[in-house]
């Protein structure tokens, strides 16, 4: 079970994108929005119990710390305080509406 864990967790690094939209379906999550590490917690947690992946509150306390950390250090996530980002993806910049006819 641990090494499936440490192989989901590592595929989440290799690739964000997958994990961040599936993060976008159940947060407001956009290029320069605010997040919040207990949003990235209960995100991860389900996105492993998809995975068919079950894990204590410690452990995904745990996790989410380390992949917060990872976030931040590949510019993902911008710091704003202890446990607050800003989210620097701009694959998911909202598009501003305008008048379709022009």
């Amino acid at each position: 079970m641990r090494a499936e864990l440490d192989k989901e967790i590592n595929s989440i690094k290799s690739d964000p994108s997958v994990f961040l939209k599936f993060l976008k379906i159940k947060f407001p999550l956009f290029h320069n929005s605010v997040f919040f590490f207990r949003d990235l917690q209960f995100g991860l947690e389900n996105f492993l119990k998809h995975k068919d992946l079950k894990v204590s509150y410690d452990e995904s306390e745990k996790l989410t710390e380390d992949l917060s950390r990872f976030f931040e250090e590949n510019g993902i996530f911008v710091k704003i305080k202890d446990f607050t980002w800003k989210l620097n993806y701009p694959e998911f910049v909202t598009q501003i509406p305008g008048d379709p006819f022009q």
